[in-house]
């Protein structure tokens, strides 16, 4: 640890609140410093930016010499953004291997940042101070693990089913079933509090609670609409908790003969008048909120201790009429059994009625933003909140049944003498006769039939009634906080359209105010709707969803194994995660099976549509990492397959240069490549070392960026090289990976050949040898118009001008119709020339060409000539039927063409006929380009085919959209590049369409077996 004087030491213990205590050792001077040897134990909060940065004295001390080189500190990894001072960045590689900027030198002083003040919001320390004038200065409000997590996770967990539902639910599946019950709700809710304990403690947690947690867990995609979603959910949640406050509300004032207009329209006005005081009570800010869950929690626990207590009192004579008669080991027993009745006499119907009662864990993660260390909150207050509800749903259930009888009249007359006969159920051994209404089923007292058991039970009932307003009032306050703050989040990441109005936040707490008016407004129009049935099942699998994908979220980055993947909290599996996420769906069918449906055909909409938008954000997402697996696994998978002729792919190694360059040959080989095979873009950058590398560093994402835009799945590479045909052959020999590796080279023709250097044109041919060597395929392209549009691009090395810039349009991009593709098989390459044409035609916008397939042969023997190949493109199955056989191929070439050849020539060559051999021999090692007379006089036969050749094409493929001709080869050592250029430019010269030049490496990719 480096040393620091004595005054920069923050010594005040109220900052002594790190998770870390770091000892130093520090050497002494006679100043009053420590002596060299003697530890000094500081406190250090490793949550706080530490600005220890480079200085001569300073480095000379820690390390024994001077260096720029700094020390680890948590601003080199933050994201910080700190107003007041300027961020001071580690030196880059550059600065430490190479080279080192002028500027970069004058670094400040080491010291450590000053005790970041809690004031600052999280909007300020890691995404920038944004509004400032706006924002008042001061601290916000910052939650603990209790106030912040548990009681919130409590509050929403204890709702009006405790209350009215537990006792009649004891009742119907008896006290074993329904701890049975019980724990398999908690089973859920544990699993599931145990993932978000996991996915909490990977990173630091911002605001957006469940959203921020799924979206950076698993991605946008699912993230946004599960956010989007949730935050309905919540608001609606609001009306629903709002609304069972008023209809409790309704029956006192019933009850005591006060109504105030009918029970709808008081169930309205109620409603109303409750969720606008719950909204002041927000916007008053999150201290405000706090206290009032506080007060809600206090006065729950005080209707938890009266019931207990009511539980120990005798029963009066009018309760034991009720069915209450205190503990009971008989009536224990009674209601340990199930006694099931009614259409919702199930297991899984109890069930279902129960769970809701269970969820609410995801209340405190929902405010993470305005916690002090959501780390730690999270994981500890929803787990305590977990267990200590779960305790009290068991004790209550248990409590309640031994207490109460299932079935009781109420009816204080109902005595009976103990011992007589005619008397049926546990009540006859305490003197009291229910049978008649048992018989009958028209009890309206005891666990079976009365929901207001624990009231009747307990000492002081009107407290019972406060627990219910304390328990609605808490979840809907809790409810109409977490789908503002959750939307917030949703609104700044800009997933979805419109939204982004509502994200604007306020005040120290950055308060989504927009928010909470648009929950407020939602609640209220389902508060006037006053009919939540159909409603409340979607909003329970809405929530399910949510505990679905939380599961699904650590299951699945525990599964993909990525480095990143590192929560502190240990005490998870991924496989009780995995079960957690298939329960939570199987449990929203056991709900509601339709409300399931609309929950995951919502989820699966958003989806989609996040899907086809394609957000430009990067979480680093599990869904990332199990692409890289999932790829990495097939790559190496594909090792252990053999090659076979059927499952051959011509996968691309495409010259293309920077790929905007050329858009016509990347149109080309992308259009017949696309969902099919390897593409790979290559571009070799010549010229010094250091000035290439940075530009190599500085256009290759722009050129990746353009290709994606161009809807291109193609990769892009680049390699530094002294010239063409060295950057080619580290191409051709160490791009792909694995079994997908290129097998055919794909270049553009080379239209200035005449003009330019020879070398450069030796260099080229090179390259088509170096093709052949490595036993490529070869694909050339030529275009009359030429393919590199380079010259009319205003921004060349610019790359996110390259993106910016309006994509040029190439005749690959439109709609053929119905023209002909033109395929000149000239000599027998193993296929490709077929092949690719083929996979060509498959694609939508060359679908309609007709495709024609031109051989040689002799006039004699042409119908028999044209048999045998109809005959093998049917065993192909390509689908050519249009097969023209050429018996004038070797006729001789018009004397104007040929003479235009020989000009084409004529500067090439040697005219060594006269000249002595040493000359000769001298001339052709400066210049191995030339062409002698000897090789002119071997040729003469080729060069004349070429020649014919174009003659043909000009003839029968005047106006075809594309025309593949089988490539020539030129011998290499014998063919001079001149001489093969010259016969590539005489093939191909004034042809309108595009030319395809092909030729395979003479092995089948073509097979007609079945093995």
């Amino acid at each position: 640890m480096a040393e620091l004087p004595v005054s920069e030491r923050n010594t005040d213990p109220a900052h002594s609140n790190g998770r870390f205590t770091i000892s130093t050792l520090i050497s002494t001077e006679d100043n009053g410093r420590m002596h060299y040897g003697q530890t000094d134990t500081a406190p250090y909060d490793t949550t706080q930016a530490n600005h220890l940065t480079t200085n001569s004295t300073f480095y000379m001390r820690t390390f024994g010499y001077n260096t720029i080189d700094v020390v680890p500190a948590y601003e080199h990894y933050a994201n910080t953004k700190i107003t007041s001072e300027t961020k001071n960045p580690r030196p880059t590689l550059a600065d430490l291997h190479s080279f080192l900027k002028q500027e970069s030198i004058h670094l400040r002083p080491p010291a450590y940042e000053l005790h970041r003040d809690d004031g600052l919001s999280e909007g300020e320390t890691e995404e920038g101070a944004s509004d400032g004038a706006e924002n008042p200065q001061g601290e916000p409000v910052r939650f603990g693990w209790a106030k912040g997590v548990m009681i919130r996770c409590m509050l929403n967990i204890w709702g009006v089913i405790l209350y009215l539902r537990l006792p009649w639910i004891t009742a119907q599946a008896g006290i074993a079933l329904t701890w049975v019950i019980i724990m398999l709700s908690v089973t859920v809710t544990t699993i599931t509090g145990l993932s978000i304990s996991a996915i909490s403690t990977n990173g630091k947690v911002k605001s957006g609670g469940t959203y921020f947690l799924i979206s950076r867990s698993l991605g946008p995609e699912l993230g946004g609409s599960i956010g989007l979603i949730f935050a309905f959910a919540n608001a609606v949640a609001v009306a629903m908790h709002t609304v069972g406050f008023a209809e409790t509300v309704r029956d006192l004032l019933q009850e005591y003969n006060s109504p105030i207009i009918d029970p709808t329209n008081d169930i309205r006005i109620v409603g109303v008048i409750t969720v606008t005081v719950l909204l002041g009570i927000s916007l008053a800010g999150m201290e405000w909120e706090a206290k009032a869950q506080v007060l809600f929690f206090i006065v729950i626990m005080i209707s938890f201790v009266n019931y207990v207590v009511g539980t120990i009192i005798p029963a009066s004579v009018e309760k034991q009429a009720k069915g209450f008669f205190s503990y009971r080991a008989d009536i224990f027993a009674q209601n340990f059994v199930p006694h099931w009745r009614g259409p919702d006499g199930s297991f899984f119907g109890l069930f279902s009625i129960f769970f809701p009662s269970a969820t609410g864990i995801l209340a405190g993660a929902n405010i993470s933003g305005d916690l002090k260390d959501p780390a730690i909150a999270i994981p500890k207050g929803t787990l305590m909140a977990i267990f200590w509800t779960t305790i009290s749903y068991l004790v209550i259930s248990a409590t309640i049944g031994a207490c109460v009888v299932r079935d009781a009249s109420g009816n204080v007359n109902d005595t009976f003498l103990v011992g007589s006969l005619g008397c049926e159920g546990i009540a006859c051994d305490y003197g009291w006769n229910f049978t008649e209404c048992a018989r009958s089923h028209s009890c309206h007292y005891g666990l079976m039939n009365y929901y207001q058991t624990m009231s009747m039970v307990s000492g002081f009932a009107p407290l019972i009634t406060a627990g219910i307003f304390g328990a609605t009032l808490s979840s809907a306050l809790a409810c109409l906080v977490s789908a503002p703050k959750v939307f917030q989040c949703l609104c700044k990441d800009q997933l979805y359209p419109i939204i982004g109005f509502f994200g604007k936040g306020y005040g120290k707490n950055n308060e989504p105010i927009r928010g909470y008016m648009l929950t407020y407004i939602i609640a209220i129009g389902f508060i006037l709707i006053a009919e939540l049935n159909a409603i409340a099942p979607i909003i329970s699998n809405f929530f399910l969803c949510s505990y679905a994908l939380i599961n699904f979220s650590c299951f699945h980055a525990s599964i993909t194994n990525s480095p990143g993947w590192r929560p502190s909290f240990r005490y998870y599996s991924k496989w009780a995660a995995l079960f957690g996420a298939v329960v939570s769906v199987v449990i929203m069918f056991l709900l509601t099976w339709w409300a399931a449906l609309i929950a995951i055909g919502i989820v699966v909409f958003l989806l989609g549509y996040v899907l086809y938008k394609k957000p430009e954000v990067n979480w680093g997402s599990s869904v990332q990492a199990g692409s890289y697996n999932m790829a990495l696994n097939y790559s190496v998978g594909l090792n252990e397959v053999d090659e076979h002729i059927k499952n051959y792919r011509p996968q691309c190694l495409v010259l293309t240069g920077p790929p905007s360059f050329r858009p016509a040959l990347v149109d080309f080989v992308g259009t017949f490549t696309k969902n099919l095979s390897l593409m790979i873009c290559g571009n070799v950058l010549i010229g010094p070392w250091k000035q290439k590398l940075s530009e190599l560093r500085l256009t290759s994402r722009g050129h990746t960026n353009w290709l994606t835009k161009r809807k291109i799945k193609a990769f892009y590479t680049d390699v530094l090289a002294e010239d063409l045909r060295t950057g080619a052959q580290i191409l051709m020999q160490a791009t792909g990976l694995g079994k997908m590796r290129p097998n055919v080279l794909v270049l553009g023709y080379k239209k200035n050949w005449q003009e330019a250097h020879p070398q450069t044109v030796e260099d080229y041919i090179g390259i088509l040898h170096d093709a052949f060597d490595f036993k490529y395929g070869v694909c050339m392209m030529r275009m009359k118009e030429g393919l590199n549009i380079s010259r009319w691009m205003q921004a060349h090395m610019d790359p996110d001008a390259l993106v910016a810039e309006q994509q040029a349009s190439t005749i690959f991009q439109v709609e053929q119709g119905k023209k002909t593709i033109d395929i000149y098989w000239l000599f027998d390459d193993g296929g490709l020339t077929l092949l690719i044409p083929y996979l060509l035609g498959r694609k939508k916008r060359w679908g309609k060409c007709k495709i024609r397939v031109f051989v040689g042969g002799q006039i004699n023997r042409m119908d028999d000539e044209r048999k045998a190949i109809i005959s093998l493109l049917s065993k192909f199955r390509l689908g050519f039927h249009e097969v023209h056989i050429l018996p004038d191929i070797n006729q001789k070439p018009r004397p104007e063409h040929v003479k235009r050849f020989d000009d084409l020539i004529a500067p090439f060559r040697l005219h060594d006929g006269f000249k002595d051999e040493a000359v000769v021999n001298e001339m052709r090692h400066d210049c191995p380009w030339k062409i002698s007379d000897e090789e002119v006089t071997k040729n003469k036969a080729k060069s004349l085919r070429q020649v014919r050749m174009n003659e043909i094409l000009l003839d029968y493929s005047r106006d075809a959209a594309l025309i593949f001709i089988t490539l020539p080869v030129g011998r290499k050592g014998r063919c001079p590049s001149s001489l093969y250029m010259a016969w590539l430019e005489t093939l191909s010269q004034d042809l309108r369409p595009p030319v395809i030049l092909a030729r395979g490496n003479q092995e089948n990719v073509l097979t007609f077996y079945c093995q």
